[in-house]
């Protein structure tokens, strides 16, 4: 197997011109790796893209925000950019794996590999997230949501290089929340990431939820979405956005045996993404 230590987003993208479905991209390699020992795949060529620059860096705009697909989960962690009004995506990188885990394990790797159980996911999602793939037959951008909801791929001879995003105003607040088994190196068992904005008198003026691990994919939760809007967020209000969560759960994952146990889960899991959101907005712990 050849080994090409990629210097170019241009090289890389001939690269995967030339192998094809023989040819395989690896960067933080924290799954791949494993991949590879358990044969699961064997690839004539593993380019490399983990020491190409461009792709290994947070660029900010007036409006808008670019991460390169081999940015690692410890470098979103470290940049201040996400301390603030994005902290959601920030904390969901705090919640991957281990320490070293993070050092190598990149955000354009957390959506190739596909899992439901995804960290990074549903924080981006609720940014309506857009993903930039490059290959010798040009460039496409994808929703992030229509990626995962139209089952759409990463085509074997493209490149994810970017995942970008508008920044939301100053009065909205990105959170999350995550139940895994343990507290640490824990695989989501459920994850939820909302963005809320709040209106002059309390009400919401404008929510979207993301769910991981509540499905086949992570995904936009619109119904719950609608019920929030226009509404203050009550102790009562709040029980009855879970009720309306757990029904859409029910329809979704009929039958499954772990649904018993994440419909009382997903109570605390969502209160707490929710409310850390409120909290951050007013100050107060809202119940």
């Amino acid at each position: 197997m050849k080994v090409y230590k990629g210097k170019s987003i241009e090289e890389v993208i001939g690269l995967l011109g030339k192998y094809k479905d023989k040819g395989k991209v690896i960067a933080g390699g924290t799954d791949l790796i494993i991949d590879l020992r358990n044969d699961k795949f064997t690839p004539n060529s593993l380019i490399d893209i983990s020491s190409i620059e461009e792709l290994r860096r947070v660029e900010e705009w007036e409006e808008s925000i670019k991460i390169g697909a081999a940015t690692t989960f410890t470098q979103i962690i470290e940049d201040s950019l996400f301390d603030e009004n994005l902290y959601g995506l920030k904390k969901a990188c705090i919640t991957v794996g281990s320490p070293q885990i993070r050092n190598k394990g990149t955000i354009g790797g957390n959506i190739a590999n596909g899992s439901s159980a995804a960290d990074s996911i549903p924080p981006l999602l609720c940014l309506d997230s857009t993903i930039v793939l490059e290959s010798v037959r040009g460039k496409r951008e994808i929703s992030l949501e229509n990626y995962y909801k139209d089952n759409l791929s990463i085509m074997k001879d493209e490149i994810l290089t970017f995942i970008q995003f508008k920044k939301p105003y100053k009065d909205q607040v990105l959170s999350f929340a995550k139940l895994g088994l343990r507290k640490a190196l824990a695989i989501s068992r459920l994850s939820i990431a909302t963005l809320l904005e709040l209106d002059e008198n309390g009400k919401v003026k404008t929510i979207k939820i993301a769910t991981g691990s509540l499905g086949r994919f992570p995904m936009r939760e619109p119904i719950v979405e609608e019920f929030l809007l226009g509404k203050e967020l009550t102790a009562d209000i709040t029980d009855k956005a879970v009720e309306v969560l757990q029904q859409v759960m029910d329809e979704r994952l009929g039958g499954r045996s772990t649904l018993p146990y994440k419909r009382i889960a997903v109570e605390r899991i969502f209160k707490e993404a929710l409310g850390h959101g409120v909290k951050r907005l007013k100050g107060v712990e809202p119940w």
